[in-house]
């Protein structure tokens, strides 16, 4: 029993009835066929309530019990753990809900606990009283199920077209009901249920909330009421009711009674009709196929049943109601002898004969009355077609089936009228006991077809196509789309009935028959019959007895009669015509006479309304001239109701344009609102009058509604500009500033008799406002005062009233402040939930000054525009400022609250709530008012729940429909759809507006978000947790979860596309948006699962919405690239790695379903079980089936064809209209366009024209298709960029801020293949559109770059264990780079000539693929040169070489065609793509061995243009040396430049290419070079950029120079066979910039740019200022020889004056001062660069003494000497300054030879200590995994910029890391052993030279002439080396002029002392350690050797 005591917490009253509900809609109405089987078994489930109809579960004590212990001991709850304690306060109200409906005390319980979880549904009410309302919810589910499930049955009346499946089953189930007495419990409920008595026992026990609570119960109780009665009506359509239940019907509508208004109740109707329908037998005249089936099944063919029912109606007492059972009787007689023509009714005589009594006794009970009045009278009776559709056949029938009682009725009426006629003329008392029958009949036949809202337009049975209108035959002369075929018989007898009871009408019986013809003549083919009856009429027959003058019922008789009407008034005399009784000799008009006329203009209204032909053809005869005779008769005093229905009748005539022109003439001219005032008049004549006198003092304005009826007509048909031209200033002022200031002002301060009439009143006016202003477009004209000359006189012109209208709403004028009042009062009405009269029309009067403020603040800007560029003297306000102003009457600024408070009732009121929420979208575009809006909102409590609930309302709406077509409003449930569905747009529109706003917004406000506290801080929860309201954002998500845990994805997206874009869009900005990210992704995250949710359904597809999917996909996607993003911040793996999963895995993954529910799961599983047999298969990615949806190609429309039109002009004409819309594409306006088209067409004159305006006219049509072709082209183009977009941010995201590790590399590697290939096949296909491929390429550089990234890690990780797999790289085979790469090129080539900057991604993407095959950095471990030459050249090729090998060959495949683009884009273009292009021919040209790419480019000249533009360059790069530079792109471009020509010079050719070109030239010829900037670091300091992004001038000035000295080190280096040529160019070079060289030369400055500087200018002096170099055959003359020469000598002094800078003492200095520098935040590799570039100093001055030595001569006696005999180390000098003597002097004192001395000593300590260290880092590599954390962080440390890095990266990234920073530095220590190594040998061979000089051939001083000899024949010897011998006497004179005998004893001691065997060891320990692999073996050795020797050996 404990199972069943357990709490549903669903509520079984109300959770289970209303998914049956659900699922009922889903099968019958929304015709899902998946859930016919869902409703199978629901309908099993809930038979037991279908039986039981209503009943509740008893009370019973045992629940009493558990209920009350539920406090103390807990109850169980379903689906939940454990006891459930409740509160006390909870159960003393589920027992005092138990007792007030009588239900067990579970029951009550839960729905209170229901009730509870609901609470957020209704803000504002308590669990109790939501509670109520679930209860009588689920009592209404169920009725409405019944209901559906009967009206889906099959029958006789009507079908739903449902499958015969679901057919069977709801038959089933349904007469398994009927069987169970179904009908009877039907009755019982209907009469036991009542909303008073149900109100009362709520009133009792405070179970009603506000009004709002307590109209939502009562509408609760009705629906239930109807609904049960309609499950019998229904019923009773398709199938009759058995004997007993008819029986029972009729039992029970024998106590109906009547409303207080004498009308039947919408239930009691419902019964009523459905007892008619069981007596109908007239559906069997429709013959259909299943007609005999149906007879059958017809009880009325049943002896029994007829005589039950027969015996039943005939012989019953009176009812409460007889004329209700006077109905039933004539219902029964009808289908008696219908009955009685059946061959089944001769059985049934006895019945049948009985027809005519019981006619008769319905005919004296009044039963057309009782129709009218009781049935036709009730609201219920219009909203149902078969309710109509019944009475129809009731009508027809009796005039079909007894034409002898009508005619019995005809014969009555004419007696009767005789009898009135006789006693009028003996003016007796007329008999009191007149029958009144046939006007009864009449008069019901008129109202009843007077209203058709389905538009059946089922009076056309009473028309029938008679010989008379042959003319006509279109219209008439088919019956049913069957032409010309006999009409049925019952539509003669039924036309010949109108047509008889219009011959010799009586008197008595005119107004009713005019009333029948009026109601006969609703819809527009019947209007057509009706006119053409009365224009038949009218014509004169010989054979008709009223020959003279018609038939009283025809159009003569009407238009004679007002003409008469018309003269006699005029006069005010009597008429002398007094035939018929209707012109009576006496002035104005009797009431008779009064009804009479109305009568007939609602007929002639009637008629002209639905049929223009009628229209045109009354106002254009000339006898009649309705038009002029009814102005006329508005003159003459007559009472104002007549006025009325004349001005409506003329509003109907106003409907044709043609008519309308005239008729403002003819209203002008006749003053019937007086608008030209006579001199000295007073008082105001005309409508003015009647209001104010008349009408005003009758309290009833039918005259004015109707005028404003008129005016609205006219309007909209022709709107007259020259109106009353002439007489006063033209226009339509005066009507306006009537109705604003006489009718509108004044109107709620005006008494009404009929409260209704007030808002009609109101309506009426607002509605012309309405139109005026809508139809108003702002011109510059209007601002400008024109003048018109009247009698002489100049006067101001009127202005068009849209400008008056505007200028009134933009101001705090009357008009504005009563259009508020009235919205304020408007909305208090509302609020009351209380009918009142005039509902309908104070909506009407609200909407329309919705609609006035919304058009106005749509027009406001242009208005103003033109406003402030007319320079005029107005002054207005813009609306929304306005709409911040106090009101009056509440005192508080809360206009906008009230215009948001309709929102709060878009239920009831769709349209007004929609205006009210496209203009708070309006107002939200301003960041001003917002943060007052939202002061406003929150400001009072209620109010604020109030607006929330209606924002949130609108949004949750069920019944709203995304329409396709605009126009589609024929369905007034679509259009309510739709504007429901407009409604919620536009709401989300205002979120997102609000959202780009600062806060606090509207949107925050809305969305649920923290206003006061910031709003990061926010805690969203679901609705109800905490007291957090339901807000728009669950709204929202509501909306989006629907369905989404289907197959079929989010409800929402099918149903309504664009609505769920929106939906997207706004939860994307509110991850997007920093302040809302983080509350917003953890709601999502955690409450909702909402991404992974929806990402499982992508990609989207909605058949005919392709855009709107790719739109939603976008955002999504957007949304979860910032979801991966966070959670991979906040390292949330588990969240990462499931989206991740989601998104990449191509294995079938199961649905992971969060509830258990297996539902989906158990199905794919069988399914696939089934198929596949478990088999893995595999299934897209979910992100390449993403890109599969987004198609590329894009139809473009045809180019216009245009006849009439210019095509130029044309397109100029829609590029003049178009305008960016909202989401920022550039679209034409269409409604523009056409209006500029049609002025243009409405524009040509002459007849040809008109002839030709129809042709123009189709022109217009399908130049305004082709745009909106056009429109949805760009729309499309726009989706597919922006969801290809998002795509790439999407893969981005993935693949750059996702954790490493989640995506295993070799997955990563198929994934980017994958997704580089998909990208690629798409874009490269024929029709892919250009306009998507700039974001291919840019993903495609993404892509490659991370490729290239995965590869090149995964080889570091792997570079330990050795096995490179043959068939490739890495994971990724090589087949699949060389297609990767082929598709690369193809896409650069598919690329063209135009897209230069699409192709600097593709290059930047071909630079990174090429980049894998790239040897990576392999440590020098000194151990290769081991290996023989052989070895290394049979060695096998590595990986590397082969795939480099393999590329080369498939770009060479692609020829010159590649070339050619590559090669262009690299000389002109965008910056940016030139640097990428000569990036990639740097890259191509480095591995292309053939030198095929170099051959292309100097043969068609492309060489040559790069190298002639650096001379363009010069002065671009000069400009950059300015303080505060332009652009730095020049720099980048000529470095790109540099890097190029510099690869190019590397090789032999290139470089023999570069001269050839004239390299060194242009760049001899650039002045950049000199502009060496200043080095003071005070004036250095104000040139920093801030945020060093910007180098300094001095670095920007390096950045120049440095590529053009590393240049000319390459060409001087590869430049074997012309070395000659380009050393002289360069050295050309050196000599023009010499200035700059030399201050270079002589800066003292330590730092990393100077030394850079330093190392390469010494490196090219080494190569280039050397005497060979002049000696080239040129004939230079002595002087320029001479100054070549003094060139030359300053360069050597000062390159040897480096050496005394970077040695000794003085280098320790400068290295301090260097390591300073660095010290400030550089990193230890700095450090270790400036140690390579010292070293690197002394080697090239060292290379260069070997040269100078070398070339001067071979032999040491005739060397020259660069260095004093003196072995005395270099004195640093004393004082702070030393370098002054260096920069002060001359360069008299030669360096001594000590330089050398000390240069070899500290080198070959040097050399040791690092091999020392370069020993310890290989071994350090070699075991890198076993080194401690300390040493690891350490080592990472140094090559991250950022101090925190090293923690945060994984360990196998910091080995990476730490290997790199190894090979680093073992690479950097073997550069350094190099340099000492070559130090060391040249410094013992120059030391070796001077020694062997000094010691064996030099004469010491007092010897000084054997000096000359020698010099003499060193230049005999040498006659061109004159330069040699300079130098040498040069040095001589100067340095050595005193080398004395002991100066030399001296040398040979010391040199002896400081060459010790220490020092001899070291070297041969140098030599034996480095120099045997890698330079000449021994020369150390032999050098040593010598030098010993010489020692040891005194000179002789």
């Amino acid at each position: 029993m404990a199972a069943q005591m357990a709490v549903n917490s669903g509520a079984s009253l109300w959770g289970p009835f209303k998914e049956l509900w659900e699922t009922v809609v889903s099968a019958v109405w929304r015709r899902q066929p998946e859930t016919v089987h869902l409703l199978d078994l629901m309908l099993k489930k809930h038979k037991p309530h279908f039986i039981s109809l209503f009943k509740n579960p008893p009370k019973s004590a045992e629940q009493r019990d558990k209920v009350k212990k539920a406090s103390s001991e807990g109850i169980s709850v379903q689906g939940q753990q454990g006891a459930r304690l409740l509160p006390e306060q909870l159960l003393n109200e589920a027992f005092i809900l138990s007792d007030l409906f009588n239900i067990g005390e579970l029951a009550a319980l839960e729905l209170l606990l229901a009730g509870e979880h609901q609470q957020p549904y209704f803000p504002g009410l308590t669990r109790g009283l939501v509670a109520v309302l679930l209860y009588w919810d689920g009592k209404r589910c169920i009725a409405n199920s019944l209901r559906s499930l009967i009206q889906s049955r099959h029958g006789k009346t009507f079908t739903l077209e449902l499958s015969s499946e679901l057919v069977s089953i709801t038959t089933r189930f349904t007469d398994d009901l009927m069987n169970q007495g179904m009908t009877n419990k039907i009755l019982n409920l209907v009469s036991e249920i009542s909303v008073t008595k149900e109100y009362e026992k709520l009133q009792k026990e405070r179970g009603l909330g506000n009004e709002k609570h307590r109209k939502e119960v009562s509408d609760m109780i009705k629906e239930c009421r109807q609904s049960l009665a309609e499950c019998l009506f229904a019923w009773t359509c398709q199938s009759p009711l058995s004997k007993d239940d008819t029986l029972a019907l009729i039992g029970y509508l024998e106590n109906v009674t009547t409303e207080a208004d004498g009308s039947l109740d919408s239930v009691n109707l419902a019964l009523v009709m459905a007892l008619l329908y069981c007596l109908d037998i007239s559906f069997l005249e429709q013959g259909t196929e299943d007609r005999e089936d149906l007879i059958q099944a017809l009880p009325l063919t049943e002896r029994l049943y007829v005589a039950a029912i027969h015996n039943r109606l005939l012989d019953s007492p009176p009812w409460k109601l007889p004329g209700l059972q006077a109905v039933v009787r004539l219902s029964w007689a009808l289908a008696l002898r219908a009955l009685s023509q059946l061959p089944q009714g001769t059985a049934l005589v006895e019945f049948t004969e009985g027809d005519e009594t019981l006619a008769d006794l319905a005919i004296t009970d009044h039963a057309f009355l009782f129709i009218t009045e009781a049935m036709l009278g009730s609201e219920g009776f219009r909203q149902e077609e078969f309710y109509t559709r019944r009475v129809h056949s009731l009508l027809t029938d009796f005039l079909a089936l007894m034409p002898m009682k009508v005619k019995q009725l005809k014969n009555r009426a004419d007696e009767d009228a005789r009898l009135v006629h006789i006693n009028l003329q003996m003016g007796s008392e007329l008999p009191a006991a007149l029958r009144k029958d046939l006007e009864h009949l009449m008069i019901l036949i008129g109202e009843f077809y007077g209203k058709d809202p389905f538009n059946l337009e089922l009076a056309l049975e009473y028309w029938c196509p008679s010989e008379s209108i042959h003319h006509s035959s279109t219209l008439t002369g088919s019956y049913l789309g069957v032409p010309h075929q006999r009409p049925p018989h019952k539509q003669v007898v039924l036309s010949k009935f109108v047509r008889q009871m219009g011959e010799l009408l009586p008197s008595t019986l005119y107004i009713p028959y005019l009333r029948m013809l009026k109601g006969l003549a609703n819809g527009p083919q019947c209007a057509h019959y009706c006119f053409s009856l009365l224009k038949v009429n009218g014509a004169p027959h010989v054979e008709n007895i009223q020959a003279a003058a018609g038939s009283p019922v025809s159009w003569e008789h009407f238009f004679h009669s007002l003409m008469l009407y018309h003269e006699n008034l005029r006069r005010d005399l009597p008429s002398a015509d007094t035939s018929q009784y209707r012109h009576l000799p006496m002035r104005g008009i009797t009431q008779r006479e009064l009804d009479g006329l109305t009568t007939l203009l609602q007929l002639t209204t009637t008629i002209i309304t639905w049929s223009e032909n009628a229209r045109l053809a009354l106002c254009e005869h000339p006898q009649w001239t309705p038009v002029v005779v009814m102005l006329g008769l508005l003159q003459c005093s007559i009472q104002p109701v007549l006025k009325a229905e004349l001005l409506h009748c003329l509003a109907a005539f106003g409907k044709s344009p043609e008519i309308a022109a005239s008729l403002w003439q003819s209203l002008e001219y006749t003053q019937i609102l007086q608008t030209v005032k006579a001199p000295g008049q007073r008082q105001a004549l005309g409508i003015e009058v009647e209001l104010n006198e008349i009408e005003s003092r009758c309290e009833e304005y039918p005259l004015t509604r109707a005028f404003c009826h008129l005016i609205s007509t006219l309007v909209e048909s022709s709107f007259p500009t020259n109106l009353g031209a002439g007489l006063r200033p033209p226009g339509f002022e005066p009507y306006l500033s009537f109705l604003r200031d006489v009718v509108f002002l004044p109107f709620p301060t005006r008494a009404y008799h009929r409260a209704a009439e007030k808002w009609e009143v109101a309506e009426a006016v607002l509605e012309v406002f309405h139109k005026l202003l809508r139809d108003y477009e702002p011109q510059p004209s209007d601002f400008v005062q024109e003048v018109v000359e009247l009698q002489g006189e100049q006067v101001p012109a009127n202005k068009p009233p849209g400008y008056t209208l505007m200028f009134h709403l933009l101001n705090d004028s009357p008009m504005f402040t009563l259009c508020l009042s009235l919205l304020e009062e408007g909305v208090k009405q509302l609020d009351t939930y209380a009918p009142f009269p005039g509902k309908k029309h104070l909506e009407g009067a609200v909407l329309h000054c919705l609609c006035l403020l919304d058009l106005t603040l749509q027009k406001e800007m242009l208005f103003m525009d033109l406003l402030r560029e007319s320079q005029a003297s107005l002054i207005v306000t813009p609306l929304e400022q306005l709409l911040q102003g106090v009101s009056a009457q509440s005192r508080k600024a809360d206009h906008v609250v009230n215009i948001a408070r309709y929102l709060y009732h878009g239920n009831s009121n769709p349209d007004v709530a929609y205006e009210s929420a496209k203009i708070l979208r309006c107002i939200a575009r301003y960041p001003n008012i917002q943060a007052r809006l939202v002061g406003d909102f929150t400001h009072d409590q209620s109010v604020s729940e109030k607006l929330m609930t209606g924002f949130v309302e609108c949004l949750d709406n069920e019944e709203a429909e995304e329409s396709g077509q605009e126009g589609d409003d024929s369905d007034p449930e679509r259009r309510l759809g739709r504007i429901r569905h407009e409604t919620q747009i536009h709401i989300l529109n205002l979120l997102i507006t609000s959202l780009e706003l600062k806060s606090p917004n509207l949107a925050l406000y809305l969305l649920g978000y923290e206003l006061k506290k910031p709003v990061s801080t926010t805690n969203l929860q679901d609705p109800g947790v905490l007291g957090c309201p339901r807000t728009c954002l669950h709204a929202i998500l509501s909306l989006l979860q629907k369905g989404s845990e289907c197959r079929s994805g989010p409800v929402l997206m099918h149903k309504a596309p664009q609505l769920t874009e929106l939906c997207y869009q706004v939860i994307y900005q509110l991850c997007a948006c920093s302040d809302t990210s983080g509350p917003t992704m953890r709601y999502l995250r955690t409450s909702e699962d909402f991404l992974y949710t929806h990402l499982q359904h992508l990609p989207f597809t909605i058949q005919g919405h392709k855009i709107s999917a790719l739109n939603q996909m976008s955002w999504l996607m957007k949304t979860t690239a910032i979801e991966l993003r966070v959670t991979s911040l906040n390292r949330q793996r588990s969240h990462t790695q499931r989206l991740l999963n989601l998104l990449l895995d191509d294995q079938p993954h199961r649905a992971h379903m969060g509830d258990g529910e297996a539902g989906m799961e158990e199905e794919t599983r069988s399914v696939s079980g089934f198929l596949h047999f478990d088999s893995v298969s595999k299934v897209r990615r979910k992100l390449l089936s993403v890109l599969d949806a987004i198609d590329f190609s894009q139809e473009v429309p045809e180019l216009l064809q245009l006849d009439f039109f210019d095509r130029a002009q044309i397109e100029q004409v829609i590029s003049n209209c178009e305008h960016t819309n909202e989401h920022g594409q550039t679209v034409c306006n269409v409604k523009l366009l056409h209006r500029v088209l049609v002025a243009e067409v409405n524009a040509l004159q002459g007849i040809a024209a008109i002839g030709q305006r129809p042709l123009l006219m189709e022109e217009v049509n399908s130049i305004l298709q082709h745009v909106v072709e056009r429109n949805r082209v760009r729309q499309s183009l726009s989706a597919k960029r922006h969801a290809l977009q998002s795509w790439r941010n999407l893969v981005e995201t993935t693949l750059t801020a996702c954790p490493q590790d989640l995506i295993p590399a070799e997955d990563r590697q198929l994934i980017i293949r994958d997704l580089m290939l998909d990208l690629h096949d798409k874009v490269l296909s024929e029709d892919a559109s250009e306009e998507l491929m700039p974001v291919v390429a840019g993903a495609v550089f993404t892509l490659t770059a991370h490729l290239s990234q995965s590869v090149l890690s995964e080889q570091q990780q792997g570079a330990g264990s050795e096995g490179v797999a043959s068939s490739g790289f890495a994971s990724i085979a090589n087949s699949a780079l060389h297609l990767i790469l082929r598709k690369l090129l193809d896409f650069i080539l598919c690329t063209g000539g135009g897209f230069q900057r699409l192709r600097a991604h593709l290059y930047g993407s071909l630079l990174y693929y090429l980049q894998i095959a790239q040897k990576p950095e392999e440590p020098d471990t000194l151990q290769t040169a081991g290996t023989s030459m052989w070895e290394r050249l049979t060695a096998p090729e590595d990986a590397f070489s082969k795939l480099q090998r393999e590329n080369l060959s498939i770009i060479e495949s692609y020829g010159t065609a590649l070339m050619e683009v590559v090669c262009r884009d690299a000389c002109d273009g965008h910056e940016i793509g030139r640097m990428l292009a000569l990036a990639v021919l740097d890259r191509v040209i480095s591995i292309d061995k053939q030198c095929q790419w170099l051959l292309y480019m100097s043969n068609s000249g492309y060489l040559r243009v790069l190298v002639e533009s650096l001379r363009q360059d010069d002065l671009a790069l000069q400009s950059l040396l300015s303080p505060q530079p332009p652009l730095l792109k020049p720099l980048y471009i000529y470095e790109s430049k540099m890097a190029f020509l510099t690869r190019v010079a590397k090789t032999g050719q290139g470089a023999v290419e570069l001269l050839r070109c004239g390299l060194v030239a242009q760049l001899v010829e650039c002045q950049v070079y000199d502009m060496l900037p200043e080095t003071d670091t005070h004036r250095v300091f104000g040139q920093r950029d801030p945020s060093g992004f910007i180098p300094s001038p001095l670095d920007r000035y390096r950045q120049i120079l440095l590529p053009a000295l590393r240049l000319f080190q390459v060409i001087l280096t590869s430049s074997t066979a012309h070395h000659q040529q380009g050393a002289a160019q360069v050295l050309q070079w050196l000599i023009v910039h010499s200035d700059t060289i030399h201050s270079i030369l002589r800066c003292q400055d330590m730092s990393m740019g100077s030394l850079q500087e330093l190392s390469l200018l010494t490196g090219i002096i080494s190569k280039t200022a050397l005497p060979g170099v002049v000696e080239l055959g040129q004939d230079v003359n002595s002087s320029s020889l001479l100054e070549l020469e003094g060139h030359i000598g300053r360069l050597q002094r000062q390159c040897l004056s480096l050496l005394t800078r970077f040695t000794g003492s003085e280098r320790l200095r400068q290295m301090k001062l260097a390591e300073e520098s660095v010290a400030q935040g550089d990193t230890v590799d700095r450090r270790e660069e400036m140690e390579v570039a010292v070293q690197q100093i002394c080697a090239n001055v060292m290379e260069y003494c070997q040269a100078l030595l070398l070339q001067s001569s071979p032999q040491a006696q005739f060397s020259i000497c660069l260095f004093s005999p003196s072995v005395t180390e270099p004195t640093g000098r004393e004082g702070p300054r030393p370098d002054l003597p260096v920069t002060g002097a001359p360069y008299s004192r030669v360096p001594s030879l000590g330089l050398i001395v000390y240069l070899l000593k500290q080198s070959a300590t040097d050399f040791l200590c690092f091999y020392e260290s370069h020993r310890q880092s290989v071994s350090k590599l070699q075991g890198v995994e076993h080194l401690p954390p300390e040493e690891v962080k350490e080592l990472c440390q140094s090559l991250l910029s950022i101090s925190t890095g090293v923690d945060k990266i994984s360990s196998a990234q910091r080995n990476i890391l730490t290997k790199r920073r190894l090979v680093k530095h073992i690479n950097n220590r073997a550069k350094l052993l190099s340099l000492c190594s070559y130090i060391i040998e040249t410094c013992l061979f120059v030391l070796w030279r001077h020694l062997e000089y000094y010691l064996l051939h030099c004469t010491p001083s007092d010897t000084r002439d054997s000096l000359l000899p020698v010099g003499h024949s060193f230049r005999s010897r040498h006659p061109d080396d004159s330069f040699g011998l300079l130098k040498n006497s040069d040095m001589r004179s100067l340095g050595l002029s005193r080398v004395t005998q002991q100066d030399l004893e001296q040398l040979q001691n010391d040199v002896a002392v400081s060459f010790g065997e220490s020092l001899q060891r070291k070297l041969l320990d140098v030599e034996g350690l480095y120099c045997q692999v890698r330079s000449r073996y021994t020369f150390i050795q032999a050098l040593v050797r010598r030098i010993r020797g010489l020692l040891r050996t005194s000179k002789s």
